[in-house]
């Protein structure tokens, strides 16, 4: 039976590496804003404020920090963005479900953690890119 192949684009290479950089920055933006403007302190005493333990803030802001030096170097990025996915249906179940989809609403809906977990899933499917450290 004859088989079709599909072409892929000369640039899909450098979208995805478009891809894992952006949601490097996205994880590094996050992390250092808990880190550097509400403190770990703060972090851990605003999961305590939802009822969760406050060493889960430090932990998310650690692996957030992580992940964001892991796609931005390229570091095994297709498995790192899959570890991420986890990380944010927390924030859906843990903080944003309650808030409705939309991000603007009040408290921050789920919309933004929802995208975000489907572009690490899509990162993993279309791998890590152009310009990686490691790569698997």
């Amino acid at each position: 039976m004859p088989t079709a192949s599909i072409p892929v684009p000369s640039t899909a290479a450098l979208g995805a590496t478009l891809l894992r950089w952006s949601l490097g920055v996205l994880f590094l933006v996050h992390g250092l804003t808990k880190l550097l403007v509400f403190t770990p302190a703060g972090t851990a005493a605003y999961f305590q404020s939802l009822g969760l333990p406050g060493a889960l803030g430090y932990l998310a802001m650690a692996l957030e920090l992580a992940l964001a030096a892991a796609l931005l170097l390229g570091l095994y990025a297709r498995w790192v963005g899959l570890f991420g996915v986890p990380l944010l249906l927390g924030t859906i179940v843990s903080v944003h479900g309650a808030h409705g989809f939309s991000f603007a609403n009040s408290g921050g809906g789920w919309e933004y953690p929802a995208f975000w977990a489907l572009a690490l899933l899509v990162l993993f499917c279309i791998g890590d890119g152009k310009w990686t450290l490691a790569s698997r």
